[in-house]
């Protein structure tokens, strides 16, 4: 079967400043890939990249087939992406946000009402479907976020930061939903993530990017073994990366948040 999401060389530049540098990546369909590295090592522009957001400066990718470049049109329908920005709208209810998203996917009138209450379910959010997502924890804001990035039925789901801010309780709850979405969909799922206890709970297969490259890929299993006998994800990211690992509330916690989070990546 061919990969999901596959890079040869990728790189991209601003100016001077080399973000992601030849990038060479596989990630198999129906698996869960993550991207980890520290703030400003490329995992964010890598992602860009993969949803035709950016153009590449060098090197080629393609996703479920589709060259990002010459195909960008095609990409961005096999494609659902969740970023760092808070995409949910307070002012409306979670039914609301989900209509907006089904309208903007172009998807049937005889299909958005099923697919809405589909969805819902799914992300456990039904008995929470008509009120104000101002009042939705930030965990369930995430869940909504996600059931609009999946209702035209995408092939590959980006994820960027998915889980970042949650207390446990939600983080385990996105967790959840998130292998649900590969087991019962056979979706693709490439995420970063700063969380190493959701990298080793959540991927097959991991990327350790520092200073614009993949420095480490592999298993999580693999990776520890390279590292130590008693190793563990903490221990694999200072070794490859360097660096300091870095780990929620309601509507308005979870703008101000991500609105950060945007800010310094």
């Amino acid at each position: 079967m061919p990969p999901a999401v596959e890079t040869l060389g990728l790189t991209r530049r601003f100016g001077s400043l080399t973000a992601v540098s030849e990038l060479s990546l596989r990630v198999s369909a129906g698996s869960i890939f993550g991207l980890l590295g520290p703030n400003g090592a490329g995992k964010t522009t890598t992602i860009k990249m993969l949803t035709t957001m950016l153009s590449p400066s060098a090197g080629a990718a393609r996703v479920s087939g589709f060259d990002v470049v010459r195909q960008s049109v095609k990409v961005r329908r096999s494609i659902g992406y969740v970023s760092q920005m808070l995409s949910a709208d307070g002012a409306l209810t979670g039914y609301e946000n989900l209509l907006l998203f089904a309208r903007l996917y172009g998807i049937s009138r005889r299909l958005r009402r099923q697919r809405i209450l589909e969805a819902l379910q799914f992300m456990g959010l039904s008995e929470s479907a008509n009120m104000l997502v101002r009042n939705y924890s930030g965990g369930m804001i995430r869940r909504l976020e996600i059931a609009q990035s999946m209702l035209h039925r995408p092939a590959v789901l980006f994820l960027d930061e998915p889980t970042v801010g949650l207390d446990p309780v939600a983080r385990h709850a996105v967790w959840a939903h998130l292998r649900g979405l590969r087991d019962q969909f056979g979706t693709t799922i490439l995420m970063t993530t700063h969380d190493m206890e959701e990298a080793d709970e959540l991927c097959e297969t991991i990327a350790i990017m520092n200073l614009s490259r993949a420095v480490a890929i592999g298993s999580p299993a693999s990776l520890k073994v390279q590292v130590g006998p008693h190793a563990n994800l903490d221990d694999v990211f200072i070794h490859y990366a360097g660096g300091s690992i870095e780990h929620g509330g309601n509507y308005r916690d979870t703008a101000q948040m991500r609105r950060t989070a945007s800010r310094l990546s």
